[in-house]
């Protein structure tokens, strides 16, 4: 057991000292925050890497503020591309301030702190979006600038957004794969539902029907979303199911948006989606329904405002087209030229752009014109053909005059009047020419326009690529800054799991030595138990035979007396047998009971006497039950009773120690010696009981209280007359 405690003892040192040492190594470790700022102004730094010894790696946010796990000792490095690299020395917890000389940001990094950055970022955004119509290369540039301002680390909301408007400027302009890809870029960098709807948009335009809905669907479950996006929404998948086919899918998507448009009063939001849930009843020839819904949204856009009232005029004017319902369609194509000329007015002043290409003088008296054809009504066909040509020759506008000159053309073929028609069909012929040398004209436009977008994209591309580069250093660097971190945690992991390991091991050790000690203590109660139950009959049988001694010699009035005092001996004996201790008092009491029961038959063999000290504290001591009775057995029936004289038995108390005392047992009788000699054969065969029952007694005892009886027996005299019994008692501390 004690090398298996040592063995512990080296385990739980080994597994401290571990403990001790991954402490003291966590406690040097703190978390020292820190500001980097222009000495002159005190302007805040970001961007600003500060590393320290130990390979951790943090940047300043936009306020110059940062945080990094670091130790009394390190030395940090401050590096930036417009300062030089500083070196600082943690030589305390507190916080750090450091000021920089002479910084002048570059151009990347003029605006330094977040507010700037996000202000001047949203300005050139506004800036592109003003000159998104007039200006595309500039607006593109500015798009380009509102990037470069973001650095080169994160940002990605304010990337996202400069992504977004740029798909916006190319979807304006219908480059709509451009537009695609950089919605695309923004949503990678930040998932939006603006953006989404963009992309969705523009996956419709492109036909990519299958990719909108995809896009498009998750939506549905965004709570958060804004009315007028729900709307949108609704109208959006609405355009990609009718794209695939799926009409009374699109009308019940559109149904559900017209429900909240109508719901928040957005009125040009319901206009759009009467409009559409009408053509697709188109689509699927109901006509009833169709015109319902025409009907709804002609009403709502007149009023709403002129410009799209034109627009649903015309709209519906193509319905009825479809149904050959001409006169129908000619009446509000005429309402419409009404209304195009007061939209047309000077103090209007509205842009054929702002109407559409569609929506024009020229082009609506040709529809009208060909309304008249398609009931052979060609005397009131020609005077809107010839207008369309006289107004589209004034708007520069070749295709419109190059149809209606074609159709008048066959309008005077018709009518037999030849000379006209050859006339007119001259006049087609140069009109051909001339828009084939516009449209080549135009193509050349198209392919430079073409270059210089493609150029504005591979410079944006280029510079998105140095923001990737670099993001992804940074992230690296975090990277390595997380394993560390996670090494340290393993290291940690592995040290507390030891520790553990090892304290279960102690738990576990002291449990096996409790129960040791707990079984150990079982077996000496029982072993105590044995023994005085032995040493009781053994008391008893000797005490018996001396009243039979009594009777024998027709002595009974000493054998009543005897008896007597013999039953109150019994009584205490009795009382105290099943105690490992009792006081000292009472042992004295029954001691001195026992030797005058002896004595009053033995009473010419010996004299007795018991002296105790003054100062002795009886009443402080413990001492087993029946602990010094054998030894005075043995001096009596060993010692005295064979002197030819009269003996003396002397039992004296005193202090050896302020914990102890020293009880003396001496006779004067034959001795040890001299005692054994005269023994009888069968008396040598046979051990004395009562001593070795004592002895087992007092080592099970000394073993459970720590060496609480110490014996000693000798000679009295030097020529081996007379015993000594020397009892050394310790009291309970």
């Amino acid at each position: 057991m004690k090398n298996y405690s040592i063995y512990i003892l080296i385990c739980f040192v080994f597994g401290w000292n571990m403990l001790l040492s991954q402490s003291q190594n966590n406690a040097l470790k703190f978390n020292l925050k820190g500001r980097v700022e222009v000495r002159d102004t005190g302007r805040p730094i970001s961007g600003v890497s500060v590393s320290n010894d130990m390979g951790v790696f943090v940047v300043t946010n936009g306020l110059g503020e940062f945080e990094i796990t670091t130790r009394v000792g390190d030395q940090l490095i401050i590096e930036h591309n417009d300062i030089e690299t500083l070196w600082y020395d943690v030589e305390k917890r507190d916080d750090v301030l450091i000021l920089v000389e002479g910084f002048e940001s570059s151009p990347t990094s003029r605006s330094n702190s977040l507010p700037d950055i996000a202000s001047r970022h949203q300005q050139l955004l506004d800036d592109a979006e003003t000159f998104k119509a007039k200006d595309i290369e500039k607006s593109i540039d500015l798009v380009a600038q509102s990037i470069a301002i973001l650095g080169k680390r994160g940002r990605k909301k304010e990337l996202a957004r400069s992504l977004s408007k740029l798909g916006e400027i190319y979807q304006y302009h219908k480059q709509l794969d451009l537009a695609i890809d950089n919605y695309e870029d923004a949503l990678e960098n930040n998932k939006t539902i603006s953006t989404s709807l963009l992309l969705g948009r523009a996956y419709n335009l492109t036909s990519r029907f299958k990719e909108s809905i995809d896009l498009l669907n998750p939506l549905l479950k965004v709570k958060t979303m804004v009315p007028n996006q729900s709307a949108l929404l609704y109208e959006l998948l609405g355009d990609g199911k009718k794209g695939e086919g799926k009409t009374k899918e699109a009308i019940d998507l559109y149904n559900r948006g017209l429900l909240i448009a109508e719901k928040n009063q957005n009125t040009s939001k319901m206009i759009d989606l009467n409009s559409k849930i009408a053509d697709t009843y188109s689509i699927e020839n109901q006509s009833m329904e169709a015109e319902a819904y025409y009907g709804n949204s002609l009403q709502l856009a007149t009023q709403s405002e002129p410009k799209r009232a034109l627009q649903e005029k015309e709209k519906v004017a193509d319905f009825y087209n479809t149904k050959s319902r001409f006169n129908e369609e000619i009446n509000m194509r005429k309402s419409s030229l009404q209304e195009l000329k007061k939209l047309n007015a000077p103090n209007v002043g509205l842009k054929k752009l702002e109407l559409g290409d569609t929506i024009t003088s020229q082009r609506i008296n040709y529809k009208i014109a060909n309304a008249y054809i398609s009931q052979d009504k060609y005397n009131e066909a020609i005077p809107f053909l010839e207008k369309s040509i006289v107004e589209a020759d004034s708007d520069d506008d070749l295709i419109v005059q190059k149809d209606a000159t074609r159709k008048l053309s066959e309008v005077y073929k018709v009518k037999g009047d030849f000379t006209k028609a050859l006339d007119t069909y001259q006049t087609y012929v140069a009109l051909v020419d001339s828009l084939y040398v516009r449209k080549e004209q135009e193509i050349s436009r198209a392919n430079r326009f073409n270059r210089e977008i493609a150029s504005a994209q591979n410079r944006l591309t280029g510079l998105e690529q140095e923001r990737e580069l670099s993001q992804s250093k940074y992230e690296l660097a975090l990277t390595e800054q997380e394993l560390v971190k996670e090494s340290n945690k393993r290291q940690q992991l592995v040290i507390y799991s030891l520790i553990f390991g090892l304290l279960l091991t102690l738990l576990a050790a002291f449990f096996f030595y409790r129960s040791n000690q707990q079984q150990k203590l079982a077996n000496n109660l029982l072993a105590l138990k044995s023994l005085r139950s032995q040493m009781n009959p053994h008391f008893i049988f000797n005490a018996l035979n001396s009243v039979n001694n009594f009777i024998s010699k027709s002595d009974e009035r000493s054998a009543n007396r005897y008896l007597s005092d013999f039953s109150t001996l019994m009584r205490s004996v009795l009382e105290n047998s099943e105690e490992d201790f009792i006081p000292l008092e009472k042992e004295l009491q029954q001691l001195e009971l026992y030797i005058k029961l002896e004595h009053s038959r033995f009473e010419d063999k010996f004299d007795y006497q018991i002296n105790i000290e003054e100062n002795v504290q009886v009443a402080k001591f413990q001492i087993p039950p029946m602990l010094l009775q054998p030894y005075i057995e043995n001096a009596i029936w060993h010692g005295l009773r064979y002197r030819e004289e009269k003996g003396e038995l002397l039992v004296t108390i005193k202090e050896n120690s302020t914990d102890s005392i020293i009880i003396t047992i001496t006779d004067n009788g034959i001795g040890r010696k001299k005692s054994a000699e005269i023994k009888t054969q069968n008396q040598r065969k046979q051990k004395s009981k009562g001593m070795g029952i004592i002895q087992k007694r007092v080592a099970i005892l000394n073993d459970m209280y720590t060496d609480k009886v110490d014996i000693k027996i000798s000679d009295l005299q030097s020529d081996g007359t007379g015993t000594k019994v020397l009892f050394i008692l310790k009291r309970e501390k």
